[in-house]
């Protein structure tokens, strides 16, 4: 039995809100350090500059796909979508790694075999690269706090630590411009050492180790996003702190003899998808059924305001084919 109110526009979380502050700060940001980055890579002859410059380019983009993320998964479920457009938030996020290993260190790649594999390169005006490195380093900074102090907010918030977070969120976007700024930042210090022991040792091969460093620094960002993003749009389990605790409210109902499974789903960010398998007590009539749903179902949502959709399903506890399926996904029946 399934029990839902009407359809309303119910915005994403983040959406217009801290998130989009977080990423418009980034895209602005990066856009800037990427022309300055553009600008004395070629003065420089730099390899790594021309690499930051790169990374920068895809941190752009990045940006761009992530506004558009929130954007558009932000709209009302439909008819040909009932249950909202949430995993676009996923979809656009996953583009966004996807455009860091293609622009950013497939690039900064290129430029660090031609370093070290081609003709050397005389380095002229090392102080422009330092100078913008530097420039680069600080206007990064602004973008990097930003998203720090939505990260740990957020993980406050949720009572988890800032790795746990930054594993369990089903909010892409933040994460993402926090790793691509800490990504950043490493990556402007790998740049500084490759310049300077270019300078220091007049061997451009420096310079093109520190650029191969700044491409597989990108290439894991871009993994560890990508298998994220990948989990969400599979369709990942919500936390299991709020399973375990939906389990234990269902079980308190004095109407449910048994919970007999629940599945939850992320649909979008702070927005999750419950079905619950429960056997009823025998001696409830189809009325009390009935009632008993929508009040259960009113309860959830106002307890867990993260249930978007609530569909709860009469079952009996001891069917053999429906144990069977619990028993393959889960090895156990739950509260057996």
């Amino acid at each position: 039995m399934a029990t839902q109110p009407p359809p309303t526009a119910r915005p994403e979380a983040g959406s217009g809100g801290e998130s989009t502050l977080t990423v418009v700060i980034a895209l602005a940001v990066n856009l800037a350090i990427a022309i300055m980055k553009g600008i004395a890579g070629v003065i420089s002859g730099s390899a790594a500059m021309l690499a930051e410059s790169g990374h920068s380019v895809a941190d752009t983009l990045t940006e761009a796909l992530l506004l558009t993320a929130l954007r558009r998964s932000g709209r009302p479920a439909d008819r040909r979508h009932p249950f909202g457009y949430g995993k676009e938030r996923y979809f656009w996020s996953l583009l966004a790694a996807v455009s860091i290993f293609a622009s950013g260190s497939l690039f900064a790649f290129v430029e660090g075999f031609r370093a070290v594999f081609g003709e050397p390169v005389e380095q002229t005006s090392p102080g422009v690269a330092y100078v913008v490195l530097g420039l680069s380093f600080a206007l990064e900074s602004v973008s990097w706090a930003q998203a720090v102090r939505q990260v740990r907010r957020e993980a406050a918030a949720e009572g988890w630590s800032i790795m746990r977070f930054l594993r369990l969120s089903d909010d892409p976007t933040v994460k993402t411009v926090f790793l691509e700024d800490t990504a950043a930042l490493i990556g402007l210090l790998l740049a500084f050492a490759g310049i300077g022991l270019h300078q220091f040792t007049e061997s451009s091969l420096w310079d093109g180790i520190a650029s191969i460093a700044i491409g597989v620094l990108l290439a894991c960002v871009a993994f560890i996003l990508g298998r994220t993003n990948l989990g969400l749009l599979v369709g990942r389990q919500a936390d299991r702190g709020l399973v375990r605790a939906l389990h234990t409210r269902l079980a308190a109902v004095p109407e449910v003899d048994q919970v007999v499974d629940l599945l939850t789903m992320l649909t979008g960010t702070d927005r999750v998808l419950l079905c619950a398998r429960l056997d009823f007590n025998d001696q409830l009539s189809a009325a009390d059924l009935e009632r008993a749903c929508v009040r259960v179902d009113g309860e959830l949502r106002a307890q867990f305001p993260e249930l978007d959709e609530i569909f709860l399903e009469p079952v009996p506890r001891n069917d053999p084919q429906l144990r069977a399926r619990v028993l393959a996904r889960y090895g156990h029946v739950l509260n057996q």
